[in-house]
């Protein structure tokens, strides 16, 4: 077993959770991109919208890495064999409705795919209610000024 694909995955999950942190801490920049205000406006939009991208992408690619030390994404029940690209389309297909909903069924992961899909499960419903904590606070502060 290579050490590469999982210092890869390590490279990933900490872009991720820098990602997470710096929106719920409110951050003025997540991932190069500037945010200028804090509120309920296109820049919060923008920048929950920067963030999911993240996850799911990074997300993806834990999947699509870990692929490759025989940790699968298996579609329909059976274990089928695909190209890189497909395998690379069918990770990032599984992370967006993972964290976008809980999964259609259509593909399941076996092994610790298992757990992470949990865990980017967990960040999809708590992403929203940061959203909502930060409009509040916002709020509070702009009615405190």
């Amino acid at each position: 077993m290579s050490i590469l694909p999982w210092l890869l995955v390590i490279v990933v999950s900490f872009i991720i959770a820098k990602s997470i942190y710096g929106f719920v801490i409110g951050e003025k920049e997540i991932m190069g991109f500037r945010i200028k205000e804090r509120s309920f406006s296109i820049e919060m939009f923008t920048s929950l919208v920067i963030t999911y991208t993240i996850v799911i992408i990074g997300f993806g690619l834990i999947y699509f890495i870990l692929s490759f030390e025989g940790i699968y994404l298996v579609e329909g029940g059976e274990l089928r064999k695909v190209s890189p690209i497909g395998s690379l389309i069918h990770s990032m297909y599984f992370s967006g409705v993972t964290m976008l909903t809980i999964g259609y069924g259509d593909i399941t992961p076996i092994g610790i795919g298992r757990l992470l899909a949990l865990i980017e499960a967990l960040i999809g419903y708590i992403l929203p209610t940061a959203f909502v904590i930060h409009f509040v606070n916002s709020n509070q502060e702009r009615a405190r000024e």
